[in-house]
């Protein structure tokens, strides 16, 4: 099957792009500057990221649409405000997870921005869930691309006036050229920033005025780093099908309210798991020395029991250090817990952490 290109393609062999297939997707990793660099650049200034490869999903409908997703989604999606989003999850009857995703509530319908990987598969899970009653679209003529880092606000303001007003987890319809583009104020690296949904044919000429404005292209790699480092899950990683909301220690983002009416899919494990608990649990992990343990390297307690795998591991930039994530028996999950991790055959020791290991820097509130 060919390899897709995103319509910033161009511009990113422009910018000396190192290319990775990703998604069935050719992606840049990184630029000339090196994956530490664009990390550095994107937590002290202003990051650009392509992710056009991940789905839009517009889904528009009556009253009835907001019905028929809340059996599907845990979340009260009843109460979401206008240009307001919410985390969620696409899940199987056990509450194993199809995908991560961000719903966000749009005139007449919602946006739901699904992963790359997932998002095929997550249309036609949809649309049979809902019968094919509301009118879906997955998007393909539009780009997405994010811009993160403290300086974002003030070089995406100085381009589309507003949307300093946005605050987190909020967004709306701007106008660039005279063409519609959804932005909100979101993102996926632990920063101040945000996503901006635009048409493909204006996506280059937009995103080289954020880099005339100070805004440089950074890749997957870095965006990797960043979101470790933030704390956030990677789907195919920490979550996939046999791992649910609950063990990926997500609770958060499950409605309290719509856990006790329970008339979601999934809803009967994730009750049970709330109520009777878990037998692994999702954790940070510190290695004590410079050892980077990466994605399925074992973790050991002190009597050399295996109790859980690594699911991402790399150097933090922002901590100068060595950060990981992975999967424990609960038993093992407190804080400060000294466990072994084992690379090449060799065991290094390492300390159960909490999450973030970077403090995020989201804008909660806006004075206007």
């Amino acid at each position: 099957m060919e390899t897709k290109k995103t319509s910033l393609y161009k511009l990113h062999q422009d910018c000396n792009a190192k290319f990775v297939e990703f998604a069935g997707y050719q992606m840049p990793i990184q630029y000339s500057d090196g994956i530490v660099e664009e990390h550095k650049f994107t937590r002290n200034h202003s990051g650009i990221f392509d992710v056009s490869h991940m789905g839009q999903l517009f889904i528009y409908g009556s009253e009835n649409l907001i019905e028929d997703l809340e059996k599907i989604f845990p979340l009260n999606l009843k109460d979401l405000k206008l240009n307001h989003s919410k985390y969620s999850f696409l899940m199987n009857d056990e509450a194993g997870i199809y995908d991560d995703l961000i719903i966000t509530k749009i005139e007449q319908g919602f946006l739901i921005i699904l992963n790359a990987a997932c998002k095929k598969n997550d249309f036609k899970i949809l649309s049979k869930l809902l019968d094919n009653k509301y009118k879906m679209v997955l998007d393909e003529k539009r780009s997405l691309i994010a811009i993160q880092g403290p300086k974002s606000v003030e070089i995406l303001n100085n381009i589309i006036s507003g949307v300093e007003n946005l605050s987190f987890m909020s967004g709306n319809w701007f106008l660039f050229y005279e063409q519609k583009i959804y932005i909100t104020r979101s993102g996926y690296t632990g920063e101040d920033g945000f996503e901006i949904s635009i048409f493909n044919d204006q996506v280059e000429k937009f995103t080289k005025k954020l880099i005339e404005k100070g805004a440089k292209l950074i890749g997957l790699g870095a965006r990797d780093t960043l979101r470790l480092e933030a704390g956030l899950c990677l789907y195919g990683h920490e979550l996939d099908k046999d791992k649910t909301p609950v063990e990926a220690n997500l609770k958060w983002a499950i409605s309290k309210e719509r856990v006790i009416k329970g008339n979601f899919i999934g809803s009967d494990t994730i009750n049970k798991q709330l109520n009777d608990g878990v037998n692994k649990i999702r954790v940070g992990i510190k290695p004590e020395g410079r050892v980077i343990a990466r994605e399925k390297t074992k973790i050991f307690n002190q009597s050399d029991l295996h109790i859980g795998e690594v699911t991402s591991g790399t150097f933090g930039p922002s901590v100068n250090g060595p950060v990981a994530m992975g999967y424990v028996e609960n038993k093992f999950s407190q804080n400060n817990t000294k466990v072994f991790l084992e690379v090449r055959g060799k065991k290094y020791p390492a300390n159960i952490c909490g999450l973030p290991f970077y403090k995020k820097n989201y804008v909660k509130g806006v004075n206007k």
